[in-house]
């Protein structure tokens, strides 16, 4: 009878730890972030739940919570992403709430933000569209223009 229980409470306490344990997990993936490196090459489109930081050539587009892209790094495609940070080139447009421009990158195509910061020397080759509700009547005046011609 001794024997049963041993066994038996171990087994009690390996389920609860398995239970804790994918808790863990799902927590965990909220918060993940994951890395391609330099010598990474993507062909095809590039979906992720987690927060990426890409060093290396995405040729196909990019959807994530949060992108930060390295100076080296090439994106031939589209990107979404909440906040993303861009110092690489990026040939396709950009669509993202907030949006940071470093002074090595290049983009070459439209890029829609809700709040955007261009360091100088940073370039945008294409056109540029503030996104959002009641905030749109404060966009940057280089839109004004823009936002004239859709009304």
């Amino acid at each position: 009878m001794g024997m049963w229980r041993m066994f038996n409470g171990n087994r009690n306490r390996e389920d609860r730890n398995t239970s804790s344990a994918s808790a863990a997990q799902s927590n965990a993936r909220r918060g993940q972030f994951s890395v391609l490196g330099a010598d990474i090459v993507v062909t095809g489109n590039l979906v992720a739940t987690s927060d990426l930081h890409i060093d290396g050539r995405i040729e196909g587009d990019v959807r994530c919570g949060s992108l930060v892209q390295g100076a080296e790094s090439q994106i031939f495609g589209r990107v979404e992403a909440e906040d993303a940070r861009l110092a690489g080139s990026v040939e396709g447009s950009v669509r993202a709430r907030q949006l940071t421009i470093e002074r090595t990158a290049r983009i070459t195509g439209d890029v829609e933000y809700e709040t955007i910061m261009v360091e100088q020397g940073g370039h945008i080759d294409g056109r540029l569209k503030h996104i959002g509700g009641a905030t749109a009547t404060v966009a940057p005046p280089v839109l004004i223009k823009a936002s004239e011609e859709a009304a």
